[in-house]
């Protein structure tokens, strides 16, 4: 039912003005109308949206694999494109004995 939804959070409507689910040519217009009226003059669409989503997901500490299956990404090659953008901060290696019993 997840992958196959009949009741959609957005829609559009088909020529007899019945609700169906919104095309990507609606999420891009959403998106164009949404930026023009906050004034942004920076070009963004909605795979920018999505790049930065998932990056931000990276960075809060979400596997790179649950990153892959939210994306629909068939190739995790696709997905580890996340990684070098990502600014997740690098930390000193350490032994997991170190933090053994709150150490």
């Amino acid at each position: 039912m997840a992958e196959n939804p009949v009741t959609w959070c957005f829609t559009g409507n088909d020529r007899t003005g019945n609700p169906v689910k919104i095309s990507s040519q609606g999420v891009q217009w959403i998106v164009r109308e949404a930026r023009k009226r906050s004034g942004i003059p920076k070009e963004i669409t909605a795979h920018i949206l999505r790049h930065s989503y998932a990056t931000h997901l990276l960075e809060m500490g979400l596997d790179i694999m649950s990153i892959k299956d939210l994306l629909g990404h068939a190739d995790i090659q696709t997905t580890l494109i996340y990684l070098h953008v990502a600014q997740s901060g690098r930390q000193k290696p350490f032994s997991p004995l170190d933090r053994l019993y709150g150490r």
